[in-house]
């Protein structure tokens, strides 16, 4: 991998290197933090996790050819070079760093409570008209996955799409020091981990970070739309560029409209004052305020108005987000992935536009802190008061949430847990019914979406 020496990356780690000195030249042909993906000449990180002692898998990876491994601890005398530091993880981020500063290559970084994934997709869409684009896998957006995903790029790549997910304060600069972007992208400051974050003041201070590490000569693209990001002044003496609905902003929407599942239509106007006619092909408000940040990202890198239409209009869905299924007999809203209370809103604003029954089947909402109670109910209050036939609410604290539903005019059912309604399913569907699936991460939904596609 390029620059990626023994030598090089003891450097960067502040690490102590131990082993024969004929190495110290030789490049590493792979990083990773996985034992079992451990090829010939790699390098293995012992990252530990919250119940397994990675450095036990040490003799393992020697044994598939690892070249070296970096570990925390003193392993005295061995017959494999290793490279002690004080700390892995940080040692993953400061070799990720050294990786990625080899390379020429425009990078955007990516931030925001909601959509973060979806925009990355879409822009990841818009720069493949012109550009071999890298961009995270799924959400490896924290301080594992970010150096994971940097450490896949090779030299063909030409842009870079990051995204980066936080939820403590600190992490952003951990972050963003390491993917020195050259356009920052926020998508919004919502209510995601108000556990940790405590306002959305807190929020926008932790991902406004992002924009410290902005490579000289970047540029800062922000959602307009967002009360927020839309009072955000010069950082770094560089103009924020704004996106939305709205006219105050430099790249807008007009003509807005709905095709119910099959996504929106609009007319999108760029600062030079040409503007195209175009399909955002998946449903939703917030898919049209991410092809306006495709869109304000294209335009950055020098695409034309027919690239970017044709990378709006040539978005692929993604599993568990937004995702349409069709099958003989119902619709599937797939976005169970994760969720927060704007993103469930919006999702059932979605499902909203459907033809025929609507069903929501919503899952317990992680990380909202002392407000998780009055947050579910006003997510099921919103289900009720847009008109939503049935809400299948499962979890401990979606208790509030089908409370909140059918105190707004919807019939709802609670379920202790995912099994429970499972085994009551097929008396609950009926075929034509467009059914919205949705919950954090850790409810594990991809099963409920499974047994549906059965029905």
């Amino acid at each position: 991998m390029k620059n990626l020496t023994l030598r090089n990356i003891t450097k960067a780690c502040h690490g102590e290197y131990r082993g024969p000195e004929n190495l110290l030249d030789k490049e590493v042909a792979g990083v990773t933090i996985d034992s079992r993906k451990v090829e010939k000449d790699y390098l293995f990180i012992a990252i530990d996790g919250e119940r397994v002692n990675a450095h036990k898998f040490i003799p393992d990876t020697i044994e598939k050819g690892a070249m070296c491994v970096i570990s925390h601890e003193d392993l005295g005398e061995t017959d494999f070079p290793y490279i002690l530091v004080e700390s892995t993880g940080q040692a993953l981020l400061d070799t990720a760093k050294l990786y990625r500063d080899s390379f020429d290559i425009k990078v955007v970084g990516i931030t925001g409570s909601v959509g973060k994934t979806s925009t990355k997709e879409m822009i990841a869409s818009v720069l493949s008209q012109k550009y071999c684009v890298h961009k995270t896998l799924g959400n490896f957006n924290n301080e594992w996955g970010l150096p994971i995903t940097i450490f896949e790029m090779n030299e063909k790549h030409q842009v870079a799409v990051l995204e980066m997910g936080v939820n403590h304060f600190g992490e952003m600069r951990r972050l963003s020091s390491v993917a020195s972007p050259d356009i920052c992208v926020i998508t919004n400051i919502g209510i995601a981990h108000l556990e940790f974050f405590k306002t959305r003041e807190g929020i926008l201070q932790e991902k406004s970070q992002m924009i410290q590490d902005m490579k000289t000569g970047g540029s800062i693209l922000l959602n307009g739309d967002d009360d927020l990001l839309r009072d955000m002044g010069p950082v770094k003496g560089v103009d924020p560029e704004f996106f939305g609905l709205g006219k105050n902003c430099q790249f807008y929407a007009t003509d807005v409209e709905p095709l119910g599942l099959r996504g929106s239509s609009c007319t999108i106007h760029l600062p030079s004052g040409e503007s195209f006619d175009c399909i955002v092909p998946l449903p939703g408000a917030h898919m049209v305020q991410n092809a306006l940040a495709g869109t304000a990202v294209g335009y950055q890198l020098g695409l034309t108005p027919a690239e970017i239409k044709a990378g709006i209009e040539g978005l692929p869905s993604i599993p568990g987000r937004n995702n349409i299924i069709q099958t003989d007999k119902i619709i599937i809203l797939d976005d169970c992935y994760n969720a927060n209370p704007i993103s469930m809103q919006a999702s059932l604003d979605v499902l909203n536009m459907a033809i025929g029954r609507k069903v929501a089947v919503l899952g317990d909402m992680g990380e909202l802190g002392e407000t998780g109670k009055e947050l579910h109910y006003e997510t099921g209050a919103h289900a009720g008061d847009i008109g939503i036939d049935l809400v299948c609410g499962i979890g401990e604290l979606s208790k509030e949430l089908v409370a909140g539903a059918s105190e707004h005019g919807c019939k709802a059912k609670w379920f202790p847990a995912k099994a429970d309604f499972l085994a009551e399913m097929k008396h609950l569907i009926q075929p034509g019914d467009n059914i919205l699936v949705k919950a954090s991460h850790g409810m594990q939904f991809p099963e409920i979406v499974d047994e549906l596609q059965k029905f």
